[in-house]
């Protein structure tokens, strides 16, 4: 029997991406092939010459669907098979194989906020809730909207077998958010865009919506981001604690760069209040969530870990930013030295010269013959 395959990808709107999908029925005992789609209805190409190509990179079961049917992340690509111009997966591929060495990690906490006519989800139709406080990590009565959805989220993860590590509320009501990790360069974005589509798709059986805006409500509210903690095998080793420093310390040098590539309207989350930094400097500091990169305090005290870059937004692409990540960190240091082979040293040869059975004959004098009696 043939079975579903849910063809997921990004596509072209700005300033944030969207995901799309739709579904192929394939031959039981196939493999979801490359498909296609209409570029020119998802701000990926023109009219007059629209085609676009959709090549499976990551496959999971659908927890949605019957047990046979899957989920397919997909790249796309140009008619010649190239990546698109939307693609950052493709970089984030080569960016991985070129810092293989130092086995990158990541774990990304994604927020959200629910949304629900034009208002976060809970929200009273006029005025505000009460002022923060109760909701993080909170529980009880009406000041947790969507913890129907979200659990239903966290169950559909773990039955996809997405490597999601936990849940919580956070700070402003009809905010949440879910963890997604330890996982390569390439693998946390394919994760998390997949992760992203569930708690999309699952939303809309509750009439609600998932916004990853950087600052869904301007005024004294919390924005929402996808604070992104990284690793190194150097950083993992017993003594790590200066390969964690030396990273935050690469971080610095690249400020610019990086909040460029965190996510739109990074200005209006990044003010210094809300547990951030101002987008414009760069600190960071153990158990320190008023730093750009915190190092946790565990990581301190057993001197080896990872650190946290608490800059990037919700919305940002996960492919771009472990990539740049891992190009700054670990194009700033050291790579691993390689294990030198050891060479056993060849068996010596005896110094005595062998014999034959002959010569041991000419050199032994026969024994005399015993005397009859």
């Amino acid at each position: 029997m043939s079975y579903q395959a849910e063809y997921i990808w990004i596509d072209g709107t700005e300033p944030t991406r969207k995901l799309r999908s739709k579904t192929k029925i394939v031959a039981d005992g196939k493999k979801p092939p490359q498909w296609g789609f209409d570029g020119s209805s998802t701000n990926q190409a023109t009219g007059h010459f629209s085609d676009c190509v959709l090549e499976p990179v990551f496959t999971c079961p659908d927890p949605l669907r019957g047990p046979k049917d899957v989920l397919v992340m997909c790249e796309v690509l140009n008619p010649d098979m190239t990546p698109h111009v939307t693609n950052k997966r493709a970089h984030a591929v080569a960016t991985a194989k070129k810092f293989a060495s130092f086995a990158p990690m990541f774990g990304i906490e994604q927020e959200y906020t629910f949304f629900q006519d034009d208002r976060p989800y809970g929200w009273p139709e006029e005025g505000f809730p009460a002022p923060q406080g109760p909701y993080y990590c909170g529980v009880g009565g009406a000041k947790m909207p969507g913890r129907d959805i979200v659990e239903a989220h966290t169950l559909a993860c773990q039955r996809a077998g997405i490597a999601i590590e936990g849940t919580n509320a956070e700070v402003m009501m009809g905010q949440w958010e879910f963890q997604v990790g330890v996982l390569g360069t390439v693998e946390i974005g394919d994760q998390l865009w997949t992760a992203r589509w569930l708690l999309e798709r699952i939303a809309e059986e509750f009439d609600v919506d998932v916004s990853y805006a950087a600052k869904p409500i301007k005024g004294d509210w919390n924005g929402a981001g996808a604070h992104t903690n990284f690793s190194t095998n150097q950083m993992r080793a017993n003594g790590g604690i200066a390969a964690v420093i030396a990273g935050a310390e690469a971080l610095g040098t690249r400020v610019n760069e990086h909040i460029a590539v965190y996510g739109p309207g990074i200005e209006d989350r990044l003010t210094g209040a809300h547990e951030t930094a101002p987008y414009s400097k760069f600190s960071y500091g153990v158990s320190d969530r008023g730093a750009s990169v915190r190092i946790p305090a565990a990581v301190a005290r057993e001197k080896k870990g990872y650190l946290e870059d608490r800059r990037p937004n919700a919305n940002i692409d996960p492919y771009v930013v472990s990539a740049i990540i891992v190009e700054t960190i670990c194009g700033a240091a050291k790579p691993p030295e390689k294990k030198k082979a050891v060479k056993k040293a060849p068996a010596k040869k005896s110094a005595a010269k062998k014999t034959t059975a002959k010569k041991v004959a000419k050199r032994t004098p026969a024994k005399k013959a015993a005397k009859k009696r």
